[in-house]
């Protein structure tokens, strides 16, 4: 439970002294744009602290495949609200998130993913959806913008990583359009953080591995007509690998 109350007095404080400054950054950022990227490394500042309050131990495994030399394309399977923090947290570079389209009418969080330029997705709309795909696209091709998206769409809420729901063929299009490349991303255990004890955070061990490169033009033709499946299966064997990891860094906390 203190974990839990720990944790808004930091998210607070971003908002206290962010808040000021997100109609300035907004207004300057065509110009100047670092001011989005100070915005973003002040935002990844805030999301360490909040995992650090959190007792997430994180243990990172690939970073080396992803590549510094242009945006991506990071695809992940989802567990938890946690993922997002952990996982944008460690970005390196300029980077936004693909968000559900609800998340825009939550005010103060909503400013800032503005800012930044997260898309948000409205799975409902085609339309709409196809106009988020293409902007992916563009920042990834025309900005060097790396975007992340979980193609399932929702968390897993079965308590079992393994037991995914299937990933949107669509999720991979902006990969397709700007011929970058997709980095299957494993994420292990977040939901043992918050989800599986309501109104507790409990300290628990991480993993995120990056996994290599995928290019669009090296899949096989059936691959591409299932891109989804192909990559899910992909982070299913990264989450296998490392189940025995995750089980070392669980008795090592309970030593």
């Amino acid at each position: 439970m203190i974990r839990f109350i720990l944790v808004w007095p930091v998210a607070a404080v971003y908002f206290i002294l962010s808040l000021p400054f997100l109609p300035f950054i907004l207004l300057l950022r065509k110009r100047f744009p670092g001011t989005v990227l100070w915005l973003q490394k002040w935002v990844q500042l805030t999301l360490k602290c909040i995992c650090g309050v959190a007792g997430c131990r994180i243990r990172l495994i690939g970073e080396e495949n992803i590549p510094t030399d242009k945006a991506v394309l990071f695809t992940s399977n989802h567990l938890s609200v946690f993922d997002v923090l952990i996982q944008y947290s460690q970005m390196k570079g300029r980077a936004v998130f693909v968000a559900k389209k609800n998340l825009e009418w939550i005010p103060f969080l909503s400013w800032s993913m503005k800012v930044l330029r997260c898309p948000f997705l409205d799975r409902e709309n085609l339309r709409q959806g196809v106009a988020t795909i293409k902007e992916c696209s563009d920042m990834i091709k025309n900005e060097n913008i790396s975007v992340f998206i979980y193609p399932e769409g929702t968390r897993n809420k079965t308590c079992d990583p393994l037991q995914m729901g299937p990933f949107h063929d669509g999720s991979f299009q902006p990969a397709k359009m700007s011929k970058c490349p997709i980095i299957p991303v494993c994420i292990m255990n977040t939901d043992a953080i918050f989800e599986q004890h309501k109104y507790f955070v409990y300290s628990q061990p991480v993993i995120v591995e990056y996994g290599k490169p995928i290019y669009w033009d090296d899949l096989s033709k059936e691959d591409r007509k299932h891109v989804g499946k192909y990559v899910q299966n992909v982070i299913r064997e990264m989450i296998v690998k490392n189940q025995g990891l995750l089980e070392e860094m669980k008795e090592q906390k309970s030593a």
